[in-house]
């Protein structure tokens, strides 16, 4: 597949998370020119929002703003941007001076609107709750077919889609849980922190239960690549990052967790919420540089 290489990477060591809002709808076009031939190795993640490509003129099949959801007294924001890259290195002055290089490309046309440092927590990678991130992530040829479009022709296969939610844990709502011993945490999660071993009598609240791929008809599967993030302040959480080869499998997992199909939520709400929510359209890539045929360019 044809697709932008980092999708289907390990993660990184670190990482980087810009979202950009459009300034200059005239510049756009000699913009994302300029960004086509740097976003194309190991090191960036490229993503057009709905409204950069609605201001082109073109429209993208299965692509469309994240929802705005209330549902059992959980607020879910939608957030939605016009461009976001992933930036990924090994090493913090090489992503430093990426991150420079990507706005200096896009300069006047987009304005950074959201930027965030991002790592991986110990080898295994656990999220900031201590427990193992990404544990039955598809690999191989189910990641492939997972997290990329095909059949849809020129300029849509290898293509994916994405979806950005930046949550922020309430340690002290998860230190509370906590106080009540390693079983009430297991409990949340549905799984266990100490070997990562999944409850057999776990809760139907619990984040297991409620975004298992398999139990959904036909099954959910997408590729994640979350990250935590922490800042100056003593904050943090978790960059939820899933490629999809559309945005079903995530919506009907989103769904469950917010108690739309049976009025039970998600047991990871207790401790922390999504404080942003956007969808993008990752394009595909063709003679070392992103293919945007399907943007007319």
């Amino acid at each position: 597949m044809n697709s932008q290489a980092s999708i289907l990477a390990p993660r990184p060591n670190v990482a980087h998370h810009l979202a950009f809002d459009l300034h200059d709808p005239a510049a756009a076009r000699d913009a994302l020119t300029r960004l086509a031939t740097l976003a194309t190795g190991d090191k960036i993640v490229v993503g057009i929002g709905l409204s950069l490509v609605q201001v082109l003129g073109k429209s993208i099949n299965g692509l469309r703003s994240h929802p705005q959801i209330t549902s059992c007294g959980i607020d879910t924001p939608s957030t939605p941007r016009a461009l976001w890259c992933w930036l990924r290195s090994d090493d913090g002055g090489e992503l430093l001076f990426l991150c420079r290089k990507v706005e200096q490309l896009l300069a006047p046309a987009f304005r950074r609107a959201e930027s965030q440092r991002l790592f991986l927590y110990t080898a295994d990678h656990r999220d900031l709750s201590g427990y193992v991130d990404g544990t039955q992530n598809p690999t191989g040829e189910d990641a492939i077919q997972a997290a990329l479009v095909s059949g849809q022709g020129k300029g849509m296969d290898g293509s994916s889609f994405v979806v950005l939610q930046q949550w922020q844990h309430h340690f002290k709502q998860l230190e509370a849980i906590e106080a009540g011993g390693p079983a009430k945490m297991d409990d949340v999660m549905g799984r266990t922190r100490v070997g990562d071993v999944e409850l057999q009598n776990k809760p139907p609240s619990s984040h297991v239960a409620r975004t298992d791929q398999d139990s959904f008809d036909p099954p959910a599967h997408i590729l994640r690549c979350n990250m935590p993030w922490a800042d100056d302040d003593l904050q943090g959480g978790v960059m939820f990052i899933a490629f999809g080869h559309s945005f079903r499998a995530f919506e009907v997992q989103w769904h469950r967790m917010l108690g739309l199909d049976d009025g039970i939520t998600d047991a990871l709400f207790r401790f922390t919420r999504p404080i942003t929510g956007a969808y993008f359209w990752c394009p595909p890539v063709l003679n070392g540089k992103l293919d945007l045929r399907a943007l007319g360019m």
